[in-house]
């Protein structure tokens, strides 16, 4: 089986795919999906789709999951963030692929054992779990982490 696992932002999707053979994991593709900052909201979901399109016809994952939104300070933020989130949801639904959603803190304590990890845990984790992996950044590990929760959780 063949699980995506998303954290969507409106500047940086980190996106992760990986293999789930009984209780083995394997690593098979990590990227990043970034949108230009100067270009209008509009722009930047059509370009999130139609990257996300071209990540899930390429891999054709069995499964998806998108971490939940936090909330921000600053409410602009968090909307955005919103935004991008819908944009993942609908790309993996209408790939029909389920689609899972897990709060961040969950995800952190399925990799790391606590739901309070920093990043550089998780990463130190990732690597523990997919030897070898190559994260194409920060956005990408997070999202290599949504897909390994999802595997471990995944009933």
């Amino acid at each position: 089986m063949l699980i995506i696992g998303l954290d969507p932002s409106l500047s940086c999707t980190g996106w992760g795919i990986v293999a789930k053979q009984g209780n083995r994991l394997s690593h098979i593709a990590n990227g990043q999906i970034k949108t230009d900052p100067k270009a209008l909201l509009a722009e930047r979901l059509v370009t999130l789709d139609a990257e996300l399109a071209d990540v899930i016809a390429r891999y054709q994952p069995d499964s998806g999951a998108v971490e939940e939104v936090f909330v921000n300070k600053n409410a602009q933020s968090t909307l955005k963030l919103g935004q991008a989130r819908g944009v993942c949801l609908l790309a993996l639904a209408k790939a029909g692929l389920p689609v899972a959603e897990y709060a961040t803190r969950l995800v952190k304590k399925a990799i790391v054992g606590t739901g309070r990890a920093e990043k550089a845990q998780i990463q130190a984790m990732l690597g523990v779990l997919l030897p070898g992996v190559k994260l194409a950044g920060a956005d990408a590990a997070d999202a290599l982490a949504v897909a390994i929760a999802h595997a471990h959780l995944l009933r």
